[in-house]
């Protein structure tokens, strides 16, 4: 576990070795603060330099995933407290999606807002059949933090990402599937097991190889041609001397 987490815990389970779990635990709604997201970028970290985790799973509990920013907390700030706290949250869900290794999103209940934000930016993402989701900001007069509206985007493209953020409406885990804004929809009991399951086909994978594949793929997004095909050649030469270091 983070030192001096209160809401963000890490395990490993004797029954899946290799699987760590980033466990967020406020209840009742996982409503993200300031402090929520110095411990998911705390836990991030943590993860993502622990040889004995190879995949790490994203996870709210078997009730909720999050509801998102804590609003009656967010409405307190000053202009100048909210842009630390868009900092934070910034810092954090990119801690996220730059962990080197494969990771899940185990999704139960509500994912909303930037609890839905969260979720994209791990790498698969698992849903019970009786979640809803929602990009929900705009219905508190506010909108997406920029990584999760490219995120979204991304994922849906943009007259979908448009409509969903317009009109902050929520939806059903069918229609998340059919976004393509989850890859699996099972039942609500088993949705941890089977981000279990997934992030345990990876645990004996290559780890250079696999972050370097996964570096490489979010770099499409992020980096242009060149850069791109620099990035490519570095990472390839840098696994190809650690497979070869390792064979000797």
């Amino acid at each position: 576990m983070a030192a001096l987490s209160e809401f963000v815990s890490v395990h490993v389970g004797e029954d899946r070795p290799g699987v760590g779990t980033l466990a967020l635990s406020r209840p009742p709604t996982n409503a993200m603060t300031r402090q929520v997201y110095r411990e998911i970028g705390q836990a991030a970290a943590e993860v993502a330099g622990r040889e004995d985790i190879a995949a790490v799973i994203v996870f709210g509990g078997h009730e909720i995933f999050s509801a998102g920013d804590d609003m009656p907390q967010l409405r307190t700030l000053t202009a100048s407290e909210a842009e630390s706290w868009i900092r934070v949250r910034r810092d954090a869900v990119d801690a996220i999606a730059a962990i080197p290794k494969p990771t899940v999103a185990a999704i139960t209940g509500y994912a909303l807002g930037a609890g839905l934000g969260l979720a994209l930016a791990a790498d698969w993402r698992v849903s019970g059949d009786n979640v809803r989701f929602g990009a929900t900001e705009i219905l508190a007069g506010l909108v997406p933090d920029g990584g999760g509206l490219a995120r979204l985007t991304r994922t849906v493209g943009a007259s979908r990402a448009k409509e969903l953020v317009y009109s902050g409406r929520f939806f059903d885990a069918e229609e998340a599937l059919a976004l393509g804004l989850i890859d699996d929809m099972v039942a609500p009991d088993g949705v941890y097991d089977a981000a279990a399951a997934w992030a345990g086909r990876f645990v004996d994978g290559p780890p250079y190889a696999l972050a370097a594949a996964k570096a490489g793929i979010d770099d499409i997004f992020e980096l242009t041609p060149a850069e791109r095909l620099a990035a490519e050649r570095r990472r390839y030469l840098e696994v190809f001397a650690a497979n070869l270091s390792s064979q000797r």
